[in-house]
């Protein structure tokens, strides 16, 4: 895999807020995909917003740069905004407030099923599965961590309230048979759980993101061998049993300049959306994603993994009838 420097990730993560807006979730009152025909696969006019997640992470990155392919190819008028990623975009999805969301897929079934974080089914459905997030468990050497059950008393960052990573932390923290209480978590966005890596206040962080996550780079860059990943593949099991949707994978060591690839646990990453969104929108942006993905690709690497022979692969997520429709055609 090609890396990324810690130069021109940040270049990327520069170039790409230049797409963003902080205000996000603005409707328009002309809808997303008006002036179209909804059985075609024309993306229309109309305003839509993307809810991405940490600055620092990939989703804010490639939601930036798909803002930036549907505002240069289409009629649409296209925000993308900072949130605190999968299970606030959902909510926020839902509300209304943004058109698209990015999601892991375990949060996205959790809102389908109405379990979790969610009391009820949630009306939305995805426009496809995009790639995989890896789950980064990162320690400091001389915080005594060799597996999750250590985290007990430890200040662990677990992600920032509402997010996939909190949702991934929680769980594999009571996988290893641990209660919440028995860590001191901190939920804290990336930006500040690799700036509390640093100083010493945190002891370890867990992240789901893609690769290479820009801050995850710093963080190796910046305290070397004085950090170092734990395998979480012996709690794959109990993970699976909370949710389907979790495989192993392995993080290759040349991400992060390391010696050793990193066993790990992995889950696929979907764009959710409301299932009211007119069929040309949906079937329009699934094209968009496919026939653009060079472009993104040049935003981010994790776009490589983008594929409609995959793009279906939502497991209990519905994929939305406009997207099932693009994926037919482009298949």
């Amino acid at each position: 895999m090609k890396r990324i420097t810690p130069l021109a990730a940040i270049a990327v993560a520069a170039a790409t807020a230049l797409a963003l807006t902080a205000c996000g979730g603005q409707q328009s009152r002309q809808q997303a995909g008006s002036g179209a025909d909804e059985s075609s696969c024309d993306a229309g006019q109309g305003r839509i917003s993307i809810a991405t997640g940490n600055s620092t992470g990939v989703y804010y990155v490639v939601g930036g740069g798909m803002a930036k392919v549907i505002n240069d190819e289409t009629e649409l008028k296209v925000t993308a905004a900072e949130t605190g990623a999968s299970v606030q975009n959902i909510e926020q999805v839902v509300a209304g407030n943004y058109n698209v969301g990015f999601s892991l897929a375990d949060s996205a079934a959790d809102a389908v099923n109405g379990e979790a974080d969610f009391e009820q089914p949630q009306d939305i459905s995805t426009l496809g599965r995009i790639y995989s997030n890896y789950t980064h468990v990162v320690v400091r050497k001389d915080a005594g961590i060799d597996s999750v059950e250590d985290f007990a008393g430890k200040a662990i960052s677990t992600g920032s309230p509402e997010s996939g990573t909190e949702v991934i932390a929680n769980r594999l923290i009571e996988s290893a048979g641990l209660g919440l209480s028995d860590v001191k978590r901190q939920r804290l966005d990336l930006t500040k759980t690799v700036d509390g890596m640093k100083d010493g206040s945190i002891d370890g962080l867990v992240w789901s993101g893609g690769l290479p996550t820009p801050a995850i780079t710093d963080l190796f860059t910046s305290m070397g061998d004085k950090v170092e990943f734990i395998d979480v593949t012996p709690l794959l099991s109990k993970m699976q049993e909370v949710n389907e949707v979790y495989e192993e994978a392995s993080i290759p060591g040349d991400t992060y300049e390391l010696d050793e690839d990193i066993p790990t646990i992995v889950v696929p990453n979907v764009l959710v959306v409301k299932n009211d969104m007119p069929d040309n929108l949906a079937c329009a942006l699934t094209t968009l994603l496919v026939e653009q993905k060079d472009k993104l690709v040049q935003i981010h690497p994790a776009a490589t993994e983008i594929d409609p022979a995959t793009m279906a692969e939502t497991g209990p997520i519905p994929l939305h009838p406009g997207s099932e429709r693009a994926l037919a055609d482009l298949g």
